[in-house]
């Protein structure tokens, strides 16, 4: 299934990315985040208070007590406590909602990584295999990363500039409004210009999170593959490569903060600027007494608030637009259409009574799919392709007009050379992606009306690539059932001989493994992988080159235990060597994504052709 590319939000609506990333602050944090603003006022309101207070400090107490002797300071002094603790006030206000504004973004970050590693749960396999482990991670760090500063420092700063700005508007008008008129010329200037930069440096601080996502690709590619990088004497390739990506982020990364960086010093001069005006009218106000010492003091303090949160805003410019370009890329991937999952079939375990199939909650080893109806049909595992035509994309037909047939325990075995569309059966069976014509059932039911998780619970895979996980031995066969008991697990090692080699770890099947198992051979970790879907015990086997990272000498030893795991399950199986798919019910042979032969060992050898070449050494498979 092709998967709709991510989109960005930026073009569409600003304020819906911005709203969408404040609805993470969640119902548990809502009154946190109602008590943060209330704070943030109070303290805004503490300053614009207080800055009043110098006017009846002036004209009340200071200018009257010159010239005097012994001045009664008891008023004076009253004032002045009352003022600090005004200031107090605000202080403690200002502790209270930065403590809350922490607690509340960083628990917006918890969440956007859950949802977003539940969303990617939901998406196609398609997506993984277009999008390099790098940019993926970089959705978890760097992008969501960005979208702290919007919460935790750009939305307390907007509503300490709101508040401030209204306390300010209010008592500067009431305390001279023809100066007020000047301010508000300065200050329009100031927000024009604020804008006109945001217009421009959009786009750039969008390209600079692609370019950073680009980056981290990169470096885990290389990083994975060193061992080819060294052995390939591949150093200076590599190195050039970065140097291209490193090349890129750093002019675009001058670029946007060149760009970006204008704001706060031109807005800084535009205030002083205003301030001057301001000073100097205000003393022609003062000295045709128009206005009070005391008055033109308060207003000159409000003229400071009142442009410093233009100033604090376009401070907080760079960590706004990081954080959108961050949230749009994190929602875009959110806004992915998922995996189709339209079926409603479902698989469950059953006994028999009477001849009659009774679903159970208890392990039975017999499956049955249970329709939407409530019948039950029993799981054989009899697997038909039928006219079943496949492209990963437009460009290249991978399987053309396939028809095939396993009958329930059959062994059924692919051969052909690389990319004659065996490993792409198996993805079609398991629905890692979606053909494009014809039909494949299972059990004559089609495979689209089966709940994916059902289906690909009804098939054990064997992949040639190994993947293990951070955790025992024990854990990792146990991941192909969970409720698997330590017995089970035993068992399902000792099944595929894995046992022996694992009882020589130094803590046994306690033994640590990270690094995907590093600290294993490649055949034991493949042995382990065939334990784990041992474990699973799934009524159909997919092998997918199962034994190709196993010397001879092991795939002899667990060919008896394999051949066990097989007994009554249809199983299908991919291998360059021939010798293992002898005793195969059914060889199917395939090249350019059609079947050229399909039989038994006996009588394509007998028959002489494609097969014939292949086992005797006439022909190679490429």
């Amino acid at each position: 299934m092709a998967y709709r590319e991510i989109r960005t939000t930026r073009a569409n609506n600003v304020w819906g990315t911005v709203k969408r990333t404040f609805s993470y602050i969640g119902e548990h944090n809502k009154w946190k985040m109602i008590i943060a603003i209330i704070c943030i006022i109070l303290s805004s309101l503490t300053g614009v208070a207080s800055s009043y207070f110098f006017t009846p400090i002036i004209n009340n107490y200071i200018v009257p007590y010159i010239g005097e002797a012994n001045p009664d300071l008891t008023g004076f002094v009253w004032m002045l406590v009352f003022m600090g603790s005004i200031y107090l006030g605000g202080v403690i206000c200002t502790t209270v909602y930065k403590k809350l504004i922490s607690i509340i973004s960083t628990g917006m970050l918890y969440d956007l990584r859950k949802d977003l590693f539940n969303k990617m749960q939901d998406l196609p396999l398609s997506f993984f295999d277009r999008k390099p482990h790098g940019q993926i991670m970089a959705y978890y760090t760097n992008d969501i990363d960005t979208m702290r500063p919007m919460v935790a420092d750009a939305f307390p700063t907007l509503v300490n500039a709101m508040t401030t700005v209204i306390g300010c508007f209010a008592m500067m008008t009431y305390l001279s409004w023809k100066l007020m008129l000047l301010v508000l010329i300065s200050v329009g200037i100031m927000v024009w210009f604020t804008s006109s930069v945001a217009k421009s440096s959009n786009k750039y601080f969008a390209l600079l999170q692609k370019q950073v996502s680009n980056i981290n690709g990169y470096v885990e590619e290389m990083f994975s593959g060193q061992k080819v990088i060294k052995v390939f004497n591949h150093e200076e390739e590599t190195l050039a490569g970065f140097k291209k990506y490193n090349d890129e982020l750093y002019i675009n990364s001058v670029r946007t903060n060149l760009v970006s960086s204008m704001l706060f010093p031109v807005n800084a001069n535009l205030a002083y600027f205003a301030y001057a005006v301001v000073a100097v009218a205000g003393a022609k106000f003062l000295i045709e007494g128009n206005i009070t010492l005391g008055a033109l003091t308060s207003f000159l303090l409000y003229v400071r608030q009142f442009t410093g949160p233009v100033s604090q805003l376009s401070q907080q410019f760079n960590g706004v637009m990081m954080s959108l370009a961050g949230a749009e890329r994190v929602f875009g991937l959110m806004d992915m259409d998922p995996e189709i999952n339209e079926g409603k079939v479902t698989l469950c375990n059953v006994l028999e009574d009477k001849e009659e199939l009774i679903e159970t909650q208890n392990k039975t080893h017999r499956w049955a799919w249970k329709m939407p109806d409530r019948n039950l049909v029993e799981l054989k595992g009899d697997v038909r392709l039928k006219d079943v035509t496949f492209a990963y994309n437009e460009k290249k037909t991978v399987l053309k007009d396939v028809s095939l047939y396993a009958k329930p325990g059959q062994k059924i075995a692919f051969v052909g050379s690389t990319g004659a569309g065996k490993t792409t059966i198996t993805n079609l069976l398991n629905r890692f992606y979606d053909i494009n014509e014809g039909t494949i059932t299972f059990d004559g039911i089609e495979i689209k009306d089966i709940r994916k998780e059902d289906l690909r619970k009804s098939i054990g895979m064997v992949l040639q690539d190994t993947n293990l996980f951070s955790g025992t031995v024990m854990e990792n066969i146990r991941y192909g059932r969970l409720d698997a008991t330590d017995e089970e697990c035993k068992k399902a090692a000792e099944l595929c001989n894995a046992s022996s080699f694992i009882e020589r770890l130094p803590e046994g099947y306690n033994t640590v493994l990270s690094a995907n198992g590093s600290n294993l051979s490649q055949g034991q970790r493949q042995l382990l992988n065939i334990a784990r879907c041992a474990v699973a015990d799934p009524p159909v086997m997919v092998l997918d080159e199962a034994t190709s990272s196993i010397d001879t000498h092991t795939e002899k030893l667990i060919e008896k235990g394999m051949d066990e795991l097989m007994k009554g399950r249809t199983t299908f199986v991919i291998a360059h060597r021939l010798s293992t798919v002898r005793n195969a019910n059914a060889i199917i042979v395939l090249e350019h994504g059609e079947i050229v032969e399909r039989g038994d060992h006996d009588d394509l050898i007998a028959n002489k052709g494609r097969y014939y070449q292949l086992y005797t050494g006439k022909a190679e498979l490429d």
